[in-house]
């Protein structure tokens, strides 16, 4: 089917439409006279709700097909590689950990999302010209399995400081940061707790305790761990703070407490943002699906599904994303301008100290 020339005033009605009817839209026309499907790339946790694009599509005419990597850090990778002349049209999940390097790479077209003034207002002031839009935020933390521990009759850790304690030797599984976007959150938990000078001292200590260092966040939830579906002995892992929750909601049989819980002082904070990929074929309909990406109808599909926070001020949280889930008050945060500054050399030490 032949989609028709877009013209403004239909577009206005189509972004206020998709957002809510709280923004204003993006002027654009078209000109196409083909059907447009773009490619959104993104990594593999990223499951958004089955038919959540079919609004758009028929607002728009514009299909979207989705492209999955294996993690955060393979997907930047891989756009890096192909900056002016990408594998698609626009990127979701490129987070504060790794928009450093994807910025360096010129991989993403500026662009100011029409729903840019009702989206988190710190989390836009991290990026500078509009680089990229933000799309949710969350926490990387360390997660354990109540059982074990309640069957042992033993405290779970409550600080990055118990985890070099022998009380845990053994217990630790961790994504690898060079691979893995929330094992390099961690990494940069590490940085932010310990500073400079003293990080390095700690990941030691955690090496002598018999840490065990995996390749991705799938890897070390569903092999290593102890608790959810993961078949190991560990009862320590690299998560999420919104793990809980989502341990609850596919449970099976169905519970109503979840089988493993946050240290809430080793959180990290994790924004992920979308952008517009440099040499897209389809520069305007791309800039069309970032809005939809910012919507309300799209920010609401995130917390049961992504399970991370939504951006938009107007987006809701249901009840059980908010009973089960954890947001710290005062997560580990890094300046991005610190990490583009040093995450190469902190990778190089942590492969010395690591991986020798």
């Amino acid at each position: 089917m032949r989609i028709r020339l877009v013209t403004l005033a239909v577009v206005a009605a189509i972004v206020a439409a998709a957002c809510g009817g709280s923004e204003s839209a993006t002027n654009t026309e078209s000109g196409n006279a083909e059907p447009v499907t773009l490619t959104l790339l993104a990594h593999e946790s990223f499951t958004p709700s089955e038919g959540i694009f079919d609004e758009f599509t028929a607002a728009t005419g514009i299909s979207v097909e989705i492209v999955r990597s294996a993690d955060a850090g393979t997907l930047v990778t891989k756009a890096a590689l192909t900056a002016g002349a990408p594998e698609g049209d626009v990127l979701w999940g490129v987070d504060n950990t790794l928009l450093s390097r994807a910025l360096e790479a010129d991989v993403f077209e500026p662009y100011r999302s029409a729903n840019a003034d009702f989206l988190d207002a710190d989390a836009l002031a991290l990026v500078a010209n509009d680089a990229v839009t933000p799309v949710d935020t969350g926490d990387v933390c360390i997660n354990y399995d109540k059982a074990w521990y309640a069957d042992r009759n033993v405290a779970p850790p409550t600080s990055l400081d118990d985890l070099v304690d022998p009380r845990y030797r053994s217990q630790l599984v961790v994504p690898n940061p060079l691979t893995s976007s929330p094992g390099l959150a961690f990494l940069l938990a590490s940085i932010a707790k310990y500073g400079d000078d003293g990080w390095t001292t700690w990941w030691e200590k955690l090496r002598d305790n018999d840490v065990l260092v995996v390749e991705s966040w799938s890897d070390a939830y569903y092999g290593p761990f102890s608790g959810s579906s993961g078949k190991g002995d560990r009862p320590l892992v690299v998560s999420y703070a919104s793990s809980p929750p989502a341990e609850v909601i596919f449970a099976d049989p169905p519970r109503d407490d979840a089988p493993t819980a946050v240290v809430v002082d080793t959180c990290f904070r994790q924004i992920e943002f979308a952008g517009v990929l440099r040499g897209t074929k389809y520069p305007e309909q791309a800039r069309l699906l970032v809005d939809f990406l910012t919507s309300v109808t799209f920010q609401n599909d995130l917390p049961l599904t992504q399970f991370v926070y939504p951006v938009h001020r107007d987006a809701t949280l249901p009840d059980v994303f908010v009973r089960h889930s954890l947001r710290p008050d005062t997560p580990l945060t890094l300046d991005p301008a610190r990490i583009a500054a040093g995450r190469t050399q902190w990778l190089d030490t942590f492969s010395s100290v690591m991986l020798r």
